[in-house]
């Protein structure tokens, strides 16, 4: 089966995966850090409210060791991880950027190349800009 919807595409093939697995062309994960909770909850909130990520998973404190301006640093960060759609990566950069309180924030995108199939499916179409605010169920 598939099904085509503007630039993203859903593939999936019961035969290879048992209905099980599928691939969305084009599904993202996006992970940032930020310094405090208050910060992580503001950023999910507005990348949910604004439909550029369907769901933002918060980590909780996590320790990072990293090299800034010429010093070794030591700090408590916490990572979220926005499930996305590439074509929203652009929307969710500026996003970040509007937000973030880090001179340069950690910003980096990885495909997603295969996933349970109503898990994927549900990413593309709550990230549908036209479709109204009722939960939506793969």
């Amino acid at each position: 089966m598939e099904i085509e919807r503007q630039s993203r595409r859903v593939v999936v093939d019961a035969a290879l995966f048992g209905g099980v697995t599928c691939s969305i062309v084009g599904a993202i994960v996006v992970v940032t850090t930020v310094g405090t909770q208050e910060e992580a909850n503001l950023v999910a909130e507005e990348l949910v409210a604004r439909r550029h990520s369907c769901c933002v998973n918060i980590l909780p404190i996590q320790r990072s060791v990293y090299r800034w301006q010429g010093k070794i640093c030591d700090d408590s960060e916490y990572m979220l991880l926005i499930k996305t759609l590439e074509s929203e990566y652009p929307a969710i950069e500026e996003t970040i950027l509007e937000l973030h309180s880090y001179d340069l924030p950690e910003i980096l995108a990885f495909n997603i190349h295969r996933g349970e199939a109503g898990f994927l499916t549900w990413i593309a179409t709550c990230l549908n800009k036209g479709g109204d605010d009722t939960d939506d169920e793969a």
